[in-house]
């Protein structure tokens, strides 16, 4: 069985080439954090934060942070939990897309009444 590292809204798989305090910051990372910051949380000094990140980066090939997480979750290692609600309101967006065009689109007798009174102010401002 896999295990797997929930932190905030990202959830992070062990066994897929990093260590478990890299993947803890990587998801750190993923979240915003700064180093500083994940070190704070963590209790730890940030060159600690940084030198894991560093091994991280260094694993996944990487030479950014944001470069990172993209490989991260191309790997899989990590991934969003929103990534689910996401793929709800996808589908229910295509089950009902004609409801959601109905809101999005003025009807066209609306776009005919604009065009009347704007042929009319026309009209007024020639005469």
């Amino acid at each position: 069985m896999e295990s797997t590292i929930v932190d905030g809204a990202w959830k992070g798989r062990l066994g897929r080439g990093l260590a478990p305090r890299e993947l803890q910051f990587v998801l750190s990372v993923a979240q915003g954090l700064t180093a500083k910051e994940i070190a704070r949380a963590f209790d730890i000094a940030p060159g600690t934060v940084v030198k894991r990140l560093a091994c991280a980066m260094y694993k996944l090939g990487v030479h950014r942070q944001g470069a990172m997480i993209a490989e991260a979750m191309r790997r899989q290692i990590i991934s969003p939990l929103c990534l689910l609600l996401a793929g709800l309101i996808a589908m229910h967006a295509a089950t009902d897309s004609e409801m959601s065009r109905r809101d999005r689109r003025p009807s066209e007798r609306r776009f005919a009444e604009m065009r009347l009174v704007r042929r009319a102010e026309a009209l007024e401002l020639t005469v």
